[in-house]
């Protein structure tokens, strides 16, 4: 009886070590899969609107942009110039200062200003719509 004790007793540590050791598995693969997609999935965002396919309204804001925010900011590439990239402003929630990514928002930045951008408060209303609509193919 004592023999078959001992092995039943066995026989439980080697399943509690086996089941322990299982779900260690399942743990790690699930966190390497959670990792996966958070350096991968959660950063896509599409890329911007090639351009050749602009509108003309946008063709216009781009190359407003090209000759009044290009020496700050990049528009096409991630990193940053002498201000934030502009590459998916619309894309996410928030703009870097953590205002809302909404046309409001960067109009308010355009004309008055924040931080280390100057403001541009005689902005042709027509080119600051072309600038919005190129910066919403970003």
């Amino acid at each position: 009886m004592n023999d078959q004790r001992a092995v039943s007793s066995r026989q439980l540590r080697l399943r509690t070590r086996f089941m322990s050791a299982s779900h260690s598995l399942l743990l790690l693969a699930a966190y390497c899969l959670l990792l996966t997609f958070a350096l991968t999935g959660c950063k896509s965002t599409p890329p911007p609107t090639p351009l050749d396919q602009l509108t003309p309204q946008q063709t216009s804001g781009y190359q407003y942009f090209q000759s009044h925010c290009a020496q700050c900011h990049y528009d096409r590439q991630p990193d940053p110039l002498h201000g934030p990239s502009l590459i998916s402003l619309y894309k996410k929630p928030y703009l870097p200062s953590g205002a809302p990514a909404n046309d409001e928002r960067v109009t308010a930045t355009i004309l008055h200003g924040r931080n280390l951008m100057p403001a541009s408060p005689d902005t042709n209303p027509t080119d600051l719509q072309n600038l919005l609509a190129y910066l919403h193919t970003l």
